[in-house]
């Protein structure tokens, strides 16, 4: 049965400003910029009380429909931490005998890793726009990803992830690769 209207609300924190149009929702703050596009589901957006809280409907909204508000008010607060303290992904090398040897280059955009499991082959891999990548200098053997959309630095950490891939080896011996191991927010780090 069709529920006739489901609606969520959220608070807006200070500082942020919210803009909606035609289901593009655009999210400023101290960090920057991020927008977010919601045209493939069937909720409706709109700014109240002076645009301090937003709230997303569902009218006539099956099951799954009802679901995506709740995921779409996630993905919000996604852009809103992303505008406030970025986003920061570690990863960390994982290596048996060969040393995995990585270099930055492009001014902190792209990575190439050198002798994973001692082939000669280099993986090149750039980093998506507006994600920086640095080699940790704390912890040995670590790369840290930052950004401000929490998708594309997330999406960046798992191309470095399925570059350094083992393959015809048994996985279970092969544990070699670059992993995430730690997932955050930039400033909760600081």
């Amino acid at each position: 049965m069709k529920t006739i209207l489901s609606s969520q609300t959220m608070d807006i924190p200070e500082g942020i400003t919210v803009k909606v149009k035609a289901k593009i929702v655009e999210v400023e703050g101290p960090r920057g910029k991020l927008s977010r596009n919601f045209k493939h589901l069937n909720l409706d957006f709109e700014l109240i009380e002076g645009g301090k809280k937003l709230k997303v409907d569902a009218w006539f909204g099956s099951r799954k429909a009802t679901a995506s508000i709740r995921t779409a008010i996630s993905h919000i607060q996604n852009l809103i931490t992303g505008v406030t303290k970025g986003y920061r992904y570690k990863m960390r090398f994982v290596y048996a005998h060969f040393p995995i040897n990585a270099s930055i280059t492009n001014s902190n955009t792209s990575i190439e890793i050198r002798n994973f499991l001692g082939e000669k082959k280099v993986r090149k891999v750039d980093m998506l726009e507006g994600v920086s990548i640095v080699r940790s200098e704390k912890v040995k053997d670590e790369l840290v990803l930052d950004g401000n959309d929490i998708e594309l630095v997330s999406r960046s950490a798992a191309l470095i992830n399925q570059k350094c891939h083992v393959k015809n080896k048994d996985i279970r011996k092969f544990l070699d690769g670059i992993y995430v191991s730690e997932k955050g927010s930039i400033a909760d780090d600081q």
